[in-house]
């Protein structure tokens, strides 16, 4: 815990109410060290004597950002490298915990972001398709009866039967998508994946997103096609080292990043 407010992430059952994402006064920090902290000579010291290295200072990723998302918003991170956008996407979804602040989530996370993230590289991308499934906590029953579509959506023809380590990142990429967005999720967490791969799948997985969209899935995307944030989203979040710039209106919080940016 930093400062005077409390940092913590809690997710609600959903219990039939609708979907909700709630971050007050939300801060990530991380710790930073010296180069001579890094070195492999005062890693080795430090094991022998038990002891950790102490971080020189930290690095603010997020700081002091409050926001709301409601069911049936569709929010897109916009900010150029290094803004916040992926720390912020990975704090909503769990991974990283808030330095300060709170995040509370009503309705299960999907987040697409790590690909290779339950994934067992031993196992083909068919058997993965049932053992992903049941990480992101869907029932095996239900995984299997879709495990036939997931893999047609994927494209990967005959490679879904070979071991994902043979995978690039292009096949993960397909096969990550097809699955986490074949059990639609209450709330999907993307960052720069509808637009990845071959034209082909890139219109496939767009289409797809556009139907969980209709359905009234929250999706928070951090994209950097001003293009497709538009066509996609009706909510914007403009990042700017590590703060909320503009925080509303896509078209608006659109307008203003690019006229800031010429």
């Amino acid at each position: 815990m930093h400062g005077s407010v409390a940092a913590s992430f809690i997710i609600y059952s959903r219990n039939n109410i609708l979907s909700h994402i709630s971050v007050k006064n939300l801060s990530v920090e991380f710790p930073l060290y010296s180069a001579s902290q890094r070195s492999l000579k005062s890693n080795i010291f430090s094991v022998m004597n038990n002891r950790s290295a102490t971080p020189t200072k930290t690095y603010s990723a997020l700081n002091d950002v409050s926001f709301d998302i409601l069911s049936g918003d569709r929010v897109c991170l916009v900010g150029l490298n290094g803004a916040g956008k992926t720390t912020l996407l990975r704090a909503l979804a769990g991974i990283l915990p808030p330095t300060k602040g709170t995040i509370e989530v009503t309705g299960s996370v999907s987040p697409l972001l790590d690909f290779a993230t339950g994934f067992e590289m031993e196992m083909t991308g068919h058997d993965n398709i049932l053992a992903r499934g049941m990480f992101l906590g869907v029932p095996a029953a239900q995984m299997r009866l879709q495990q036939n579509e997931i893999a047609e959506f994927s494209g990967l023809g005959d490679f879904i039967y070979e071991p994902v380590k043979t995978y690039s990142a292009g096949m993960f990429v397909r096969l990550a998508f097809a699955i986490i967005t074949s059990i639609e999720p209450e709330i999907l967490i993307v960052d720069e994946i509808v637009g990845a791969g071959d034209k082909s799948f890139a219109k496939k997985a767009q289409d797809r997103m556009i139907s969980l969209i209709e359905k009234g899935s929250i999706v928070v995307l951090a994209t950097h096609s001003t293009n497709l944030a538009l066509e996609l989203c009706n909510k914007g979040i403009w990042l700017e080292d590590g703060k909320i710039v503009t925080c509303g209106d896509i078209e608006e919080t659109i307008r203003r990043y690019v006229e800031n940016d010429r």
